[in-house]
């Protein structure tokens, strides 16, 4: 997780700003959209601790059921899980249990709404400190306590990946590392590695453009950052646009069409690997699409932006055909829970129906668009088959002139069993499929 705050705030401020975060994200609000909310002194340390209490809200929601079997009101709750998460040791719990006990008591007592109370959260957290190992001894059959996600999560997993879905989860817990894309126009991989070493940033090459913080910094520690020299995205995210251009080798100044382009990172390393394309980027949000223009103005690139849903053609189609479609399509965003560990407690089962629907239109519209001989590459930063798997074996039912290519499929979270069952696996922290396809010539 990330480190404890270090600011001179006192605890119990932290505490009840983080509260408040978890219970917007019980509410079905996303963590940054509450984090934009958040006093700017306060957000750091507020965001550190919520991540870590979103990664065991699972097994604090079960604690908090055997020391009250009545759930209290909302914004008590939210506290007192709040506080049993962070007690939880697993992976270094950044406060010392009684200290924790102490700041919640006085983050209730500075709060009028939940001032009658802090007796209860008191009473509460001293039971839990004087019981803690039967009490979680009590909660280990519940699967949601156990694997801190709900559970038609877990079982999904286990159907979908029954060799590696525990694997999967215990990946989930861990906090992801940062990845640094080098872009290759203004400085070879092998240079920024060494303009860090100097500055006294530890990194490792993982090949391509990418590179492995030993430990995450702000972007405005990283030099060259606002000069275009390197942008932050994972390693699997980087596949893409290698992957896609593959098939452009003997094309010059290829047409490419990102269909689902924001915030602009593999529009962007399309354009750091083929400076000569002419690169059309869709977003159907005109604030997202935004960031894809201010992404591309750092790094000193350009693509014609275009603000549309991409399965809606006469809104943004010019009638032009392309020789390579990037089609990274809003998911489930199961496969990036290390990231953004909100995301299990805001999905329900439901939405993949919904989701899988909007890939297989997205799809279907864009497909005709790509010239014979061309390639489509299909791609979701989910771990779930609906939204991989399934979704390409759909398609090409339905699609005799697609012609699949050798691509990476599912690439799993790494952590235990799954990190060792295959070296293409190895090294990666985010869950991606990857599909690419040919259209047949004429």
């Amino acid at each position: 997780m990330p480190s404890a705050p270090t600011q001179t705030l006192p605890l119990w401020r932290q505490l009840q700003a983080c509260a408040r975060l978890v219970a917007g994200v019980r509410a079905g609000r996303s963590l940054t959209a509450e984090l934009a909310g958040v006093d700017a002194l306060l957000r750091p340390g507020a965001q550190a601790l919520s991540f870590h209490v979103l990664r065991w809200l699972g097994l604090a929601q079960a604690l908090r059921a055997q020391l009250a079997r009545r759930p209290p009101p909302p914004a008590v709750d939210a506290l007192l899980c709040t506080s049993l998460a962070l007690a939880q040791p697993a992976d270094g719990a950044p406060y010392e249990a009684f200290t924790l006990l102490d700041q919640s008591v006085e983050a209730a007592k500075r709060d009028r709404t939940l001032r009658p109370h802090a007796a209860f959260i008191n009473a509460c957290l001293r039971r839990y400190l004087r019981e803690r190992a039967a009490l979680t001894a009590a909660v280990q059959h519940d699967p949601v306590a156990r694997w801190n996600h709900p559970r038609w999560w877990a079982e999904r997993l286990q159907r979908d990946h029954p060799q590696h879905w525990q694997a999967i989860l215990a990946a989930a817990q861990q906090a992801a590392p940062m990845d640094l894309r080098v872009n290759v126009q203004r400085i070879g991989v092998a240079d920024y590695g060494a303009r860090l070493a100097q500055q006294g940033i530890g990194a490792d090459a993982l090949g391509g453009a990418a590179l492995r913080l030993h430990r995450p910094r702000t972007v405005q520690a990283l030099p060259g950052f606002a000069d275009g020299q390197v942008s932050v995205q994972s390693a699997t995210a980087q596949r893409a646009a290698p992957l896609l251009l593959q098939g452009c080798l003997d094309v010059d100044a290829p047409r490419i069409l990102d269909a689902c382009a924001a915030p602009g990172g593999k529009t962007a390393h399309l354009l750091e690997l083929r400076p000569d394309a002419r690169v059309t980027a869709l977003e159907l949000d005109p604030q997202r699409g935004a960031r894809i223009s201010d992404t591309l103005a750092r790094l000193g690139l350009h693509a014609e932006v275009r603000v549309a849903d991409a399965a809606d053609l006469p809104s943004w189609w010019r009638g032009e055909r392309y020789d390579a479609i990037l089609l990274d399509a809003p998911c489930s965003a199961s496969g990036i829970v290390s990231r953004h560990p909100d995301v299990r407690w805001l999905r329900r089962e439901a939405d993949l129906a919904q989701l899988s629907a909007q890939q297989d239109r997205l799809l279907q519209a864009l497909w005709p668009l790509l010239r014979p001989g061309g390639h489509l590459l299909y791609c979701t930063c989910s771990v779930f088959a609906q939204e991989g798997r399934e979704r390409v074996q759909a398609f090409l039912a339905r699609h005799s002139d697609a012609i699949p290519c050798p691509a990476p499929g599912h690439i799993l979270p790494c952590a235990g069993e799954a990190a060792a069952a295959s070296g293409d696996n190895a090294g990666c922290d985010d869950g991606f499929y990857y599909a690419l396809l040919r259209k047949r010539l004429d």
